[in-house]
């Protein structure tokens, strides 16, 4: 089915994000954003990083029964919102940030959500189960 192919290339390219984000944030650490911290706020960010990765590849492994893992996407999608809002506090507060987080930020709030609307769209239109 043409549709299925589809949400999974979008998947595909779009899980391509948080997992090199991720990737890099761990191993050039907040470098990698151009900032310079101590070494607290270099653990934290390259912790974060992880859970960046993991999310990407938690999208990942959706992929191959898409249709069918409904629950696992709404969660991880649930996750990457959860920080979007967390990002737009940021903006709130602190001020406009550099074009990639607005970037991030239309990913978070926009994107994930739409890929989890097409999900279940999806999921209802071959009527699989979610589990």
């Amino acid at each position: 089915m043409r549709d299925r192919l589809l949400l999974q290339v979008f998947v595909t390219v779009g899980g391509l994000i948080p997992i090199a984000s991720g990737t890099a944030g761990i191993f050039l650490g907040p470098e990698f954003v151009g900032a310079t911290i101590g070494t607290a706020a270099d653990s934290h960010f390259r912790y974060l990083s992880g859970l960046l990765l993991g999310l990407g590849l938690g999208f990942w492994s959706t992929i191959p029964r898409i249709e069918a893992n409904g629950t696992r996407f709404k969660l991880l999608t649930f996750f990457v919102f959860v920080g979007g809002l967390a990002r737009l506090f940021s903006l709130v507060v602190v001020g406009i940030p550099p074009v990639g987080m607005l970037g991030a930020l239309a990913m978070e709030l926009g994107v994930t959500p739409l890929l989890c609307w097409w999900q279940h769209r999806l999921s209802r239109r071959l009527g699989s189960t979610t589990p």
